[in-house]
């Protein structure tokens, strides 16, 4: 059994007044891209959002082919990492992967081979160039679960002090352009991003 994680309870205050992850991109809301992709890879999915979120998210993943399961903020606003541990907190599976709602271009076949890298370690997590990508990335949902807290606990809010607490393996770049394109890491904040990607859809 694999989960899928999607994080999708940031305010997003670069896109406006409307709620990114249920924008229609090209005629799909964005977050039911995000699922569908996601949906060839795992075979549970949760979603991790705020309460006012779920009637719509709910509505955009209608007839969705896993019937998804929602993990609410209970103190909304604490950023990634605490939405993180919400959703891993939610699943059944020892593995999960973490997809942040605004990455439709999300690989599947990538997502496989991040699960393939984390069996027998605690998270297997993509780093394309300086920065970890945290929201695309595979972990041992309790593992990573208790590593969140405790670096909330100590007041840490970076989403990648938790890994230093795990027993965790890297796939550089030339690993992930080896397997997939640096499209999948695509995060649309703005409508200017949205409307592009609406065009390639």
């Amino acid at each position: 059994m694999r989960a899928g994680v999607i994080v999708a309870g940031g305010r997003s205050t670069r896109f406006g007044d409307s709620d990114k992850a249920v924008a229609d991109l090209a005629g799909t809301p964005m977050v039911r891209r995000v699922a569908d992709r996601l949906g060839e890879a795992v075979d549970e999915l949760v979603v991790n959002c705020r309460e006012d979120q779920v009637e719509a998210i709910d509505t955009a993943l209608s007839d969705y082919t896993l019937d998804p399961m929602f993990a609410l903020d209970e103190d909304p606003d604490q950023g990634p990492m605490a939405g993180i541990a919400t959703g891993l907190g939610a699943v059944d599976s020892e593995y999960a992967a973490v997809v942040a709602c605004d990455m439709p271009f999300v690989d599947p076949t990538f997502v496989d081979y991040l699960f393939e890298q984390a069996a027998s370690h605690e998270a297997a997590v993509p780093r394309p160039d300086e920065w970890f990508q945290t929201t695309q990335a595979v972990y041992h949902a309790d593992a990573m679960y208790d590593a969140c807290q405790r670096a909330l606990e100590r007041g840490e809010h970076k989403i990648v002090e938790p890994l230093f607490d795990l027993d965790y393996v890297v796939i550089e770049r030339e690993d992930v352009l080896e397997r997939t394109s640096l499209e999948t890491f695509n995060n649309l904040n703005t409508r200017e991003e949205f409307d592009a990607a609406a065009e390639r859809f």
